[in-house]
């Protein structure tokens, strides 16, 4: 840019020669932005309990006993029940029940759910609702307060009071709002990531490296390093056995008896890293026999000290793994350290027909019968539970060919923008 300047009169004066150029190096790229509207509902519920229901009749049509008040999406909602019935025209053969806005406000878009609740424990409920349908129109607009929604034809009186849902003079009803609310969401301008915690892995990299470790045990003539805190943390066995009244008196190592050395390596490793070790890698055999096998032994010395995490993974593992050669062991395992669970399991895959003269013809049957002879009343109660469940199931599919699904009530869903006289 050329600039000229003259003296005139004494003054300077100053002029532009060429216009300003802007640097194409200046010019910044269009922003892009992005936001969400989010439409979503408010829910609540509430109960409404209706006793002496047999003294409201006859208290007139259009005459109603009405809910406490109770609050969902910053609005006062009541429910209206009918005992004569709402209008004249059903001549009070049929009870309605409605739902209405009991606050001031103005266009309030709501769903519904009305539930007549099974009193026989049958959990048979009578439900009507606008929760996961489809609607045409979208949610109800009531536009004022005492604008209402409902059934006129709720439920026939008759069949109302001769069925499950009218009990002690009494019956229940509960009724979800969900209002629809709305708001929209910008770009968030601090995005800071947390990491997963990472605390096993320092533990166990502390169990690998044997830093600071101030006890040993020898297991099997093999030797292992050990944090006291550590163990006493996790194992209330070994919190009594360091640092209880009863302590070993020889802290420096412990020998442990009646534990093979593999066995004591995974225990420690769920200790540190709370999870099971890799039974292929720890025990060498990438054999599925030589994993259960791990898991049995594990599940036992998980009991010894009390690791009750540890003792459902090794369920969890062993209820995998049931096999014909391997679950009168397992199941001998399950009575022994009481995993009921487990013992569950073994004792329905015995049962079955098909597999119980195999698993007679294991060692592992032999074992089952010296160790705990008791099992055996419980495999024989087990088989005959299977067998009566089977007849009992061949007796239902009979008798479901004649059944014919009750009738109740006659539905009509209005919507009424009229409130009844406080």
């Amino acid at each position: 840019m050329g600039v000229t300047r003259a003296c005139r009169g004494g003054a300077w004066h100053t002029s532009s020669s060429a216009s300003p150029s802007i640097s194409s190096s200046s010019v910044k790229p269009p922003s892009e932005t992005a936001s969400t509207a989010l439409t979503e509902t408010v829910n609540g519920s509430h109960e409404f309990k209706i006793k002496g229901y047999s003294l409201a009749k006859g208290m007139g049509i259009g005459k109603y006993m009405a809910s406490d008040t109770f609050t969902v999406g910053g609005h006062s909602w009541a429910i209206y029940f009918y005992p004569d019935g709402k209008s004249s025209e059903d001549h009070a053969v049929y009870v309605s029940l409605f739902i209405a806005l009991a606050s001031d406000g103005s266009d309030v878009r709501a769903l519904f759910e009305l539930v007549l609740l099974d009193q026989s424990g049958k959990e048979q409920h009578k439900v009507h609702t606008h929760f996961g349908r489809n609607l045409e129109g979208g949610p109800y607009t009531l536009k004022y307060r005492g604008s209402m929604w409902g059934y006129k034809r709720f439920f026939k009186r008759t069949a109302l009071e001769t069925s499950d849902y009218f009990k002690d003079d009494c019956l229940s009803v509960k009724c979800t709002v969900g209002v629809v609310k709305s708001h929209t969401e910008g770009p968030k301008i601090f995005n800071i990531s947390v990491p997963a915690s990472n605390i096993a892995e320092h533990f166990g990299k502390l169990l690998e490296t044997g830093d600071g470790a101030d006890v040993s045990f020898e297991v099997d003539g093999e030797i292992f390093s050990a944090h006291k805190l550590v163990l006493a943390a996790r194992s209330p066995v070994f919190r009594a056995q360091l640092f209880g009244p009863m302590k070993d008196r020889n802290m420096q190592c412990i020998k442990v008896e009646d534990m093979e050395a593999p066995v004591f390596k995974a225990l420690l490793h769920f200790i540190y890293w709370d999870h099971l070790p890799d039974m292929e890698e720890l025990t060498g055999l990438n054999a599925k026999w030589a994993s259960t096998l791990m898991a049995q032994h594990l599940l036992a010395a998980a009991d010894r000290y009390a690791l009750e995490r540890l003792r459902l993974l090794c369920e969890v593992k062993l209820c995998e793994d049931v096999a014909i050669n391997t679950v009168a062991t397992t199941l001998a395992l399950a009575e022994q350290h009481h995993c009921n669970q487990l013992k569950t399991v073994c004792l329905k895959f015995v049962a079955l027909p098909e597999n119980l003269r195999a698993v007679m013809q294991t060692e592992g049957f032999e074992y089952l019968k010296v160790s705990c002879p008791m099992i055996m009343t419980a495999l024989l109660q087990v088989n005959k539970e299977l067998e009566k469940g089977e007849t009992e199931s061949l007796m239902e599919e009979e008798m479901s060919e004649d059944e014919e699904p009750p009738n109740g009530g006659i539905d009509m869903e209005l919507e009424v923008s009229t409130s009844p006289r406080e």
